[in-house]
C-alpha cells in the first residue's frame, strides 16, 4: 500500500497530543535542509570580513526617522 498525503493527515489527527512532538521529530527528518547558494556563501563571507575590519554601523547608531 502506498500512503497518500491525506492518509498521513488523517493519522496525525488521531495521534495522542502527548506524542505529537515525537511525530514531529520523525517527520522533520524527511524535509531537506536548505543548501546555501554560492552567492549567499560569498555574501556571508564578505559581511564577516566587513565586521572584522570594523566597517559596519551599529544598529543603535542608525537614525531610523
Amino acid at each position: 500500500m502506498t500512503a497518500t498525503r491525506q492518509q498521513l493527515r488523517d493519522i496525525i489527527d488521531v495521534v495522542d497530543s502527548n506524542e505529537l512532538d515525537v511525530l514531529y521529530q520523525v517527520l522533520i527528518k524527511f524535509i531537506p535542509e536548505a543548501v546555501p547558494m554560492p552567492d549567499e556563501i560569498e555574501a556571508i563571507r564578505l559581511g564577516r570580513d566587513e565586521i572584522r575590519r570594523g566597517e559596519t554601523v551599529r544598529h543603535d547608531e542608525i537614525d531610523w526617522s
